[in-house]
C-alpha cells in the first residue's frame, strides 16, 4: 500500500478529474483517477502516448515515468515514449536506454502525461508536443504545480514522492510488480526522502520501501548509485563548491561557473546532489547552489532545514519555480554576476523573517 493511501496525516490535496474536484482523503480518489486515465489511453484507441518530465529530469522523475510506460505497455498500450536523457546515475536502470532525447521527440503525440513536474519546466520541443496534443495529464507531488493546462490531474503535495503516486495506479490496476518495476519506482522513493532522511518520510514511506525490497530488488546498490556515486568530474564540482561555499551563520551558498565545468571536464549533471552537500554543515537553515548554465541563464537549487519554504522563495524570485518546502529550484534570466549581486540578500532576508 502506498503512502497516499495509508498516511492519515494528509491533508486533502484534489485530484482535477475532467475539471471535477475530487477529495483525495475518499477510497474511492485514485480509482476515479485511475479509470479516467485508462479511458483517455485505452488500447483500443491506438493512441500514442509521450511521457515526460522536466527538461533536466531527475530520480524521481525518471523513476515514476518509467514506471508508468512500464504499466501502460502491461495495460495493452503500444506507442509509449518517455522523453529525456537519463544521467549516468540513471542510464542504468530498466527502460532508461529507450528514453527519447527531449530534442528528439516528435510532436505528434494524442496523449502527454507530464510526470513529476509541470509544463512551465518542459524542453521546447516537448512543450510543442504538449501543446498539440489531444489529452494532456499530469502525475505530480509538488507544492507549486497546479492542475492549469491539463484534461487530467493527480497533484498531491504530500505524496513522498511521485512514484508514490504511480505505485497506486498500479496497485489500482492490479498489476504485479516485478524486479523491473519495483527498481525504478525505489530509485525515485528514495531520490526524492533523501534515503529516508527527509521530512517527507512517513511511517507509510517505510512500508512502501518494504514492498519493494520484498519484490527482491538490490536496495543497497540502488541507493549508493542513485544518492552517493559520482563520477570524477562529479568529484572535483562537488569539492569545488565545498571549499569555495560562503559561510554566513544559518546560509551557505557556493558557485558553479561554467568554466569550472569545463575545468572539470564535467557536465551539467555532475552537479546534481551537492547543494545537499551544503546542507549539512554545522548551523545551517539555508543552502543556495548557484549554477552557471548559459551567458544568460543561472539556476539556484535550494534546501533548507526547518523553517525556511524555499517553494515560496523560489516563486518570489520567478514566478515559474518552485518545489516542496524543503527543497525547490528556479531558474533567473540573468548573468551570473548579476545573481550574485541581489540573491545573497534575498536569502538573508528569508532566514531572517
Amino acid at each position: 500500500m502506498s503512502s497516499l493511501k495509508r498516511d492519515g496525516r494528509q491533508s486533502n490535496p484534489a485530484i482535477s478529474v475532467k475539471n471535477r474536484e475530487i477529495d483525495l482523503s475518499t477510497p474511492s480518489a485514485i480509482r476515479t483517477f485511475s479509470a479516467a486515465l485508462r479511458d483517455i489511453v485505452r488500447p483500443e484507441a491506438q493512441r500514442s502516448v509521450l511521457l515526460t518530465g522536466p527538461s533536466d529530469p531527475d530520480g524521481d522523475s525518471i523513476g515514476a515515468s518509467l514506471a508508468l510506460a512500464w504499466a501502460l505497455r502491461r495495460h495493452g498500450v503500444t506507442d509509449v515514449t518517455v522523453s529525456g536523457t537519463a544521467s549516468s546515475r540513471y542510464a542504468w536502470l530498466p527502460g532508461a536506454p529507450e528514453m527519447v532525447p527531449d530534442h528528439r521527440v516528435r510532436e505528434n503525440y494524442d496523449v502527454v502525461i507530464v510526470v513529476d513536474g509541470d509544463r512551465h519546466r518542459l524542453h521546447p520541443r516537448v512543450a510543442r508536443a504538449f501543446a498539440s496534443a489531444t489529452a494532456r495529464v499530469i502525475v505530480d507531488h509538488h507544492l507549486s504545480t497546479r492542475p492549469v493546462g491539463y484534461e487530467l490531474s493527480l497533484i498531491v503535495p504530500n505524496a513522498a514522492s511521485t512514484c508514490d503516486l504511480v505505485l497506486a495506479l498500479l496497485e489500482d490496476w492490479e498489476l504485479e510488480l516485478d524486479e523491473e518495476v519495483a527498481t525504478v519506482l525505489y530509485t525515485g522513493l528514495i531520490f526524492d526522502t533523501g534515503g529516508f532522511r527527509h521530512p517527507n518520510t512517513l511511517p507509510a514511506t517505510f512500508e512502501l520501501a518494504a514492498r519493494l525490497l520484498a519484490v527482491g530488488i538490490d536496495h543497497s546498490a540502488i541507493t549508493i548509485r542513485v544518492l552517493h556515486e559520482r563520477r570524477p568530474p562529479g568529484t572535483r564540482l562537488l569539492g569545488h563548491a565545498l571549499y569555495t561555499a560562503a559561510l554566513e551563520g544559518e546560509l551557505v551558498w557556493s558557485v558553479i561557473r561554467l568554466s569550472d565545468v569545463e575545468q572539470a571536464s564535467g557536465v551539467y549533471t555532475d552537479i546534481e546532489g551537492i547543494v545537499d552537500h551544503l546542507l549539512l554543515t554545522e548551523g545551517a537553515e539555508l543552502a543556495c547552489l548557484f549554477v552557471e548554465r548559459g551567458p544568460r541563464r543561472v539556476k539556484l537549487s535550494l534546501r533548507s532545514r526547518t523553517r525556511v519554504d524555499v517553494s515560496r522563495l523560489a516563486r518570489s524570485l520567478n514566478p515559474d519555480g518552485g518545489g516542496h518546502r524543503r527543497a525547490a529550484g528556479l531558474e533567473l534570466a540573468t548573468t551570473i554576476d548579476d545573481a550574485l549581486g541581489f540573491v545573497p540578500n534575498v536569502l538573508r532576508a528569508a532566514i531572517s523573517t
